[in-house]
């Protein structure tokens, strides 16, 4: 009889665990969503304004990543702005820096480990640890001839300014949603 009673309490803390860990929230669901559609939608508005070219310069892939932490992940450490801003920013210049000392096609390979690897050592030493930047230093060395013709532009444009308007997109929309905290504070 107590060995029925302990499976039963066990089932029922087994459950509530479960339950708790799974539940879906739709108000969250619903500013993750709005804050990434306006976020990507603003950085993209601004490739077609200013751009009619086929190459989209201002929407680089990491962006996209970015977006998935600061507006699905908002308490994570990762997204937090030291994380977002200077991840970026310093993998940018890795990216770009890498890109110049070793511009030949043949050793692409070579750059784009490089880049990479010593992107995500200066964000450990820096502590702006931010998974999206390691992208944004390989895209410095692959991305089209029109990113890797910015030089060191490309730190400013589109990085910087991108994650500018993706932190700000962050920031305003997660202050209207009463239980979500960008930025975090623990």
């Amino acid at each position: 009889m107590v060995n029925k009673t302990n499976q039963r309490k066990t089932y029922r803390k087994a459950r509530h665990i479960v339950l708790k860990q799974t539940a879906i929230d739709p108000i969250d669901h619903l500013w993750t969503f709005i804050g990434a559609f306006i976020g990507i939608s603003l950085i993209g508005s601004l490739q077609s304004i200013t751009l009619t070219s086929i190459d989209n310069t201002f929407l680089i892939g990491s962006f996209g990543a970015s977006a998935v932490l600061i507006y699905g992940a908002t308490s994570s450490a990762l997204a937090q702005p030291r994380n977002l801003i200077g991840g970026h920013f310093l993998s940018a210049i890795v990216g770009v820096t890498v890109a110049k000392l070793i511009p030949y096609a043949e050793l692409n390979w070579l750059a784009c480990g490089l880049a990479v690897s010593v992107a995500i050592v200066i964000m450990q030493i820096t502590k702006t640890m931010h998974p999206p930047g390691g992208a944004t230093a390989l895209i410095a060395n692959i991305g089209s001839l029109e990113i890797k013709d910015l030089g060191f532009l490309y730190v400013i444009n589109p990085v910087c300014i991108g994650v500018l308007i993706l932190f700000i997109t962050a920031y305003i929309t997660n202050k209207f949603a009463r239980h979500r905290q960008y930025p975090y504070k623990q």
